[in-house]
């Protein structure tokens, strides 16, 4: 096999390619000092608790023990006025997430990861939310591991908002992308506990790529205002968990990441404030189970 290093020019391949000069680098000797090395410590959570749904705030997931969730898993609410939404200042915004997800650090276990789908919003001027909580996720102390592009294009639809037409006075990009960003707590490797991984060959291809391509989840057959397509939290469920893992989704809405979580042999926790949501999630939860049962 042909090892390759990095050089001036960088390397065009990477089968055991040997990039310490390139993280030796004083680009990364502040990086290096954020990965914290030590014994790894899982704590079980109470089984009253586990897969289900509470109906409350994740600002206070006082029910979780530290150090017992292996996957955060969610899509947070874009404040822009769906009927879901509040109405808060991008500061409130910002508050909101910072405090779940600093929640959500302190329950992951040491090299759990957080995954968060967010879309960008606005036009005049364009919001990048994706930029913020980037920014705030580094505060509260998680490593990036990298950021997916989600290409939506296939059921993007026949959107007509152009700005100016065939002009250059105010033509408008449309989104056809959501991001899907990646963090770890600590560290980026991660104690197998014993448990075993579940993806296989081609899986592993395609999902370690930085561009996903699969079609949205319709709201209307949903009946949630922004649902996940199944396909996004599998996906992650798959690459970054073992089977017998507690996935954790702070804003579950419709329940999608538990029903992924439950057809991939892990647990979840969901947290939902909204009670009809919470009544929608629990009833695709049951009618999904049910149905599996009678197939078997």
């Amino acid at each position: 096999m042909v090892k390759t290093k990095t050089s001036s020019f960088g390397a065009s391949a990477r089968l055991s390619h040997d990039s310490s000069d390139f993280y030796n680098s004083k680009l990364y000797k502040e990086q290096n000092d954020k990965i914290k090395k030590r014994v790894y410590i899982e704590n079980k959570i109470n089984p009253s608790i586990i897969n289900k749904i509470h109906l409350k705030s994740s600002e206070n997931m006082e029910e979780l023990r530290n150090e017992s969730i292996h996957l955060m898993v969610t899509s947070p609410p874009y404040n822009v006025g769906k009927e879901y939404d509040e109405d808060l200042s991008l500061e409130e915004y910002r508050l909101l997430l910072k405090n779940v997800f600093t929640e959500v650090y302190r329950v992951l276990v040491h090299g759990g990861r957080a995954c968060i789908n967010i879309a960008n919003v606005g036009r005049k001027p364009y919001i990048p939310l994706h930029a913020y909580i980037i920014e705030d996720m580094q505060k509260i102390g998680f490593l990036m591991r990298g950021e997916i592009i989600w290409d939506k294009s296939s059921s993007a639809g026949t959107s007509t908002a152009w700005g100016s037409w065939q002009s250059a006075t105010n033509p408008t990009l449309r989104d056809t992308h959501e991001y899907i960003l990646v963090f770890s707590k600590e560290n980026f490797n991660r104690h197998p506990n014993g448990r075993k991984s579940t993806i296989d060959k081609e899986e592993f291809l395609e999902y370690t790529k930085s561009v996903w391509r699969f079609p949205a989840e319709s709201a209307k057959r949903v009946g949630h205002p922004a649902p996940f397509s199944l396909e996004l939290p599998s996906r992650l469920i798959k690459l970054y968990t073992l089977e017998g893992d507690v996935i954790l989704d702070p804003f579950i809405g419709s329940g999608t990441t538990a029903i992924a979580a439950k057809h991939l042999n892990r647990n979840f926790v969901g947290y939902e404030i909204n009670k009809e949501y919470k009544n929608l999630a629990d009833k695709r939860l049951l009618n999904e189970f049910s149905q599996q049962k009678l197939l078997h």
